[in-house]
């Protein structure tokens, strides 16, 4: 059997191990206290604070297996180490639409809606895709003000320099408004190539989505304000969960979450936290999370419900640590942007934060606890026990409170 023994190449490593007592006695262990009588226990317990720490060192109890005895009963051992150890927290919640990636559709002026190109919710369009076919007096008359600014600007009068600076002024003020109301550059640009005004203006979509609401028919006469679209951008979409008020501590934005949903079972989408509600829910004893999730194939459905995890990695004094955006830049509207310096934030503008002041600890590798297998501690009452392997000698275990 000796060809299967391991042998310890390191001399001084110690290895906790978490020894099943009751199955070692069948194979033949012998327990060892070390001398100490009744007296010395008797006087132990009336002996002074130094004198008990001292005491408690000599009944340190030690367990003998043989490496056959070890193999048979399974045992295992682990290094002590140091790392970050996470705490594992688990939200509830829906998928909801992003409501920075909503667009409303709705009439700039007053008129007729003669034509909807589209007709029913649910389908997808594409920015510049028509939307509306629409017929306003008033979109007539403000192209022919700008057919009648045009035509000051042609005339040529070199006696009064105000009067061309004034009709440019006018011209200028005439596109402007026709770009206020929906216009695109080309339909103004149109208007003045033809010199005579359309009566119907088509509406283009100002973004890509989904049409989720549709709140209007053809031949339907509408006033400014009046909304008749609303289209959804799912390529990203907004999960929220709610968070138990005793998990909050765990909890930082920027985050990375994991998304688990019953539609597709055994499968995990991945997001990062990108709001906290400032407020807890008295009813519930909850706060709400936003998670940022990317939904390029769009199989993530608003409205469906899902799980969030989130694995906080905790220092030796119990602080939120996140090495990878140690000494990080980031954006606190957008948590996908991060940077080693500081700056703006590509999207929005605003300037980055420190990670620190988002929560979370500066601390090095080295400053992690020292951590052990939670299932190597025997607990018995107040007391948890840990074996370690003696250095040098592989059959002999010491046990540690």
């Amino acid at each position: 059997m000796k060809k299967y023994i391991q042998k310890i190449r390191e001399k001084y490593s110690v290895f906790l191990i978490l020894i099943l007592l009751v199955a070692s006695f069948s194979f033949g262990y012998f327990i060892k206290k070390s001398p100490v009588t009744e007296k010395a226990v008797e006087h132990e317990t009336h002996s002074s604070d130094a004198h008990k720490g001292h005491s408690s060192m000599e009944h340190a109890r030690h367990i003998t297996l043989s490496d056959t005895a070890q193999k048979l009963a399974s045992i295992q051992v682990a290094p002590v180490e140091r790392k970050f150890v996470a705490a594992e927290i688990r939200m509830f919640g829906k998928i909801d639409y992003d409501e920075t990636k909503l667009a409303y559709i709705t009439a700039r002026v007053p008129g007729r809606l003669d034509r909807l190109y589209v007709d029913y919710t649910g389908i997808n369009v594409k920015k510049g895709d028509p939307l509306i076919y629409l017929y306003s007096p008033e979109l007539i008359t403000a192209q022919e003000e700008l057919i009648q600014a045009l035509k000051r600007v042609s005339t040529k009068n070199k006696n009064s320099e105000f009067v061309q600076k004034d009709s440019f002024s006018m011209l200028e003020a005439a596109r402007e408004k026709l770009r206020l109301w929906g216009l695109t550059e080309s339909q103004i640009k149109q208007i003045e190539k033809k010199n005579k005004p359309s009566d119907h203006i088509t509406i283009y979509a100002p973004i890509s989505g989904t049409v989720i609401h549709k709140n209007a028919v053809e031949g339907m006469y509408v006033n400014t304000g009046t909304q008749i679209y609303t289209i959804a951008d799912l390529n990203q979409v907004w999960v929220k969960l709610e968070a138990y008020e005793s998990d909050i501590t765990w909890i930082r934005y920027g985050q990375k979450v994991e998304i688990l949903t019953e539609t597709y079972p055994g499968e995990r989408f991945e997001g990062k936290i990108s709001f906290i509600d400032p407020t807890l829910n008295a009813k519930t004893r909850t706060v709400a999370v936003r998670v940022n999730v990317e939904n390029i194939d769009g199989r993530l459905k608003p409205g469906m419900f899902v799980k969030g995890i989130v694995y906080s990695r905790v220092s030796a004094g119990g602080k939120v640590v996140e090495p990878d955006l140690a000494g990080k830049w980031i954006s606190p509207m957008h948590p996908e942007i991060i940077k080693d310096k500081p700056g703006k934030c590509d999207i929005c503008g605003m300037p980055l934060v420190q990670t620190e002041m988002l929560g979370y600890a500066a601390v090095e590798p080295k400053d992690a606890p020292i951590v052990i297998p939670a299932t190597v501690p025997l607990i018995t009452g107040k007391r948890a026990v840990v074996y370690v392997r003696i250095p040098d000698n592989t059959t002999m275990f010491e046990g540690r409170e």
